[in-house]
């Protein structure tokens, strides 16, 4: 899957979700970015919100909290260009379609939240605009999770657009326990999209290590400056820089061990195959005219290259031998009648 210049084929996508633990602090935000860009992350990401359009006024603590925690459009702007300065990708999640319509200028894809993966007239909006889509999939079961893909392709269709929709296992359980996590489930999403990846909501780091094994290609990872920063409660779950620097470094680990997936001989496997594989040896004294048997022959280190290897031994049984062979001399073709 390609987002801008990324290639999440190549390299796992690592993206530090700041979301809103700037808590309406602009500066917050922009000290956020570059700590987040000095641990190793490929991208930061936001959360665009108009309060008025996300809950309802009744819940008056909810909304004054997401008052106190917004940014302004002209905000994000400036956050983009920052993001930029420190050569990490700026993505943001709209929670409404005046937002979507909005960060269509300053994204190279767009997220899709758990609680959004089914609000369909947004997730129109943003499959209209022809650009990746990552999608998390807490509180969906499998059908449903096909059904939102089958929509947003359908949308595509309609518009002639060629693109590409990765799907993030994610279980919305804040932290998630281990025994929730269920990593396993990152391999039924492959059935439904080449680009799977792991939106993380545990303590720590080991969980997305491991999706990496499972071939999540994309992680989000809750971003923080302090995880006791506040009693807001997505700062405990976060990781702080030094959390952050370990995960990036882990995963581009865990790639390495991975590699490219395709069984062959390496090219440092090359150069003691010889010295590992056997030859086909006289297992004793034989002489000029002996017809050889089984008992013949003796199977020793290394494979030398005139010499023959374990699976030749027809080609030798019941053949009269040309010349005498001494015990652990290697036996040829050019050996035999």
């Amino acid at each position: 899957m390609k987002i801008g210049n990324f290639n999440t084929d190549e390299n796992v996508l690592i993206v530090a979700e700041i979301g809103n633990n700037h808590e309406g602090s602009i500066a917050l935000a922009e000290e956020m970015i570059r700590m987040a860009a000095q641990s190793g992350v490929d991208a930061v990401k936001f959360q665009t919100i108009i309060p008025e359009r996300l809950v309802s006024v009744r819940q008056k603590e909810r909304l004054s909290q997401l008052k106190r925690f917004q940014l302004i459009f002209s905000e994000f702007e400036q956050l983009s260009k920052v993001a930029d300065n420190e050569n990490v990708m700026f993505l943001s999640t709209p929670f409404d379609i005046e937002s979507a319509l909005f960060l269509n200028d300053l994204v190279p894809a767009f997220k899709i939240a758990s609680g959004d993966n089914n609000f369909f007239p947004l997730i129109e909006v943003i499959a209209g605009t022809g650009k990746p889509i990552i999608m998390s999939n807490g509180f969906m079961e499998i059908e449903e999770i096909k059904e939102s893909a089958h929509f947003v392709r359908r949308i595509w269709d309609e518009n002639g657009i060629r693109q590409e929709l990765a799907l993030l296992h994610c279980v919305s359980v804040y932290p998630t326990p281990p025994e929730k996590t269920n990593l396993r489930a990152i391999n039924e999403l492959k059935s439904i999209v080449h680009t799977v990846g792991y939106s993380d909501h545990t303590l720590g780091i080991e969980a997305a290590v491991l999706s990496v094994a499972l071939g999540a290609r994309i992680i989000e990872k809750h971003f923080t400056l302090d995880k006791n920063h506040s009693d807001f409660h997505d700062h405990s779950l976060s990781s702080d820089p030094e959390e952050m620097r370990r995960l990036v470094c882990k995963i581009k680990s865990a790639s390495e061990y991975l590699g490219h997936g395709k069984k062959g001989i390496s090219a440092a496997e090359e150069k003691i195959k010889k010295q590992s594989r056997r030859s086909i040896v006289a297992a004793h004294d034989l002489n000029v005219g002996h017809k050889i048997n089984i008992n013949d022959l003796d199977w020793i280190r290394p494979d030398h290259i005139h010499s023959l290897s374990p699976g030749d031994e027809n080609k030798v049984l019941g053949k009269s031998l040309l010349r005498n062979i001494v015990k652990g001399d290697m036996i040829s073709l050019e050996d035999i009648d």
